[in-house]
C-alpha cells in the first residue's frame, strides 16, 4: 500500500495457515496502482487469478488458498486455474 508502482519482476508473497477463501481475500484500498493476484492453495495449485484494481474494496479467491502473490499486473497472463507451481526461498 502507498507505494507509487511494482516492478515488473517484484512483488509479494503472503501466507495463510491453511486453505480459506475469506482469510486469503485481499483489498486494494489506498493502492495507487493495479496488481495481478494469484491465489495458490496448500497443494500449490493455483485456484485463481484475477487483475485487482486500485481502490476496489475486496476481492476473494474462486476457492480456498493458502498463499496470495500479488504481483506486477502484466504477470497474470503467466497464470492459469489448475497450475502447478512451486516456491523457492534463497
Amino acid at each position: 500500500m502507498l507505494q507509487k508502482s511494482i516492478p515488473l519482476d517484484g512483488g509479494a508473497l503472503l501466507a495463510e495457515d491453511k486453505n480459506s477463501r475469506m482469510n486469503a481475500s485481499i483489498h486494494m484500498l489506498f493502492m495507487r496502482f493495479d496488481i495481478a493476484a494469484i491465489w495458490i492453495d496448500s497443494n500449490m495449485k493455483v485456484v485463481d487469478v484475477q487483475v485487482a484494481h486500485r481502490w476496489r474494496l475486496a476481492y476473494l479467491p474462486a476457492k480456498p488458498a493458502r498463499y496470495i502473490l500479488e504481483a506486477h499486473v502484466n504477470q497474470a497472463k503467466y497464470f492459469r486455474i489448475g497450475d502447478q507451481v512451486s516456491i523457492t526461498y534463497d
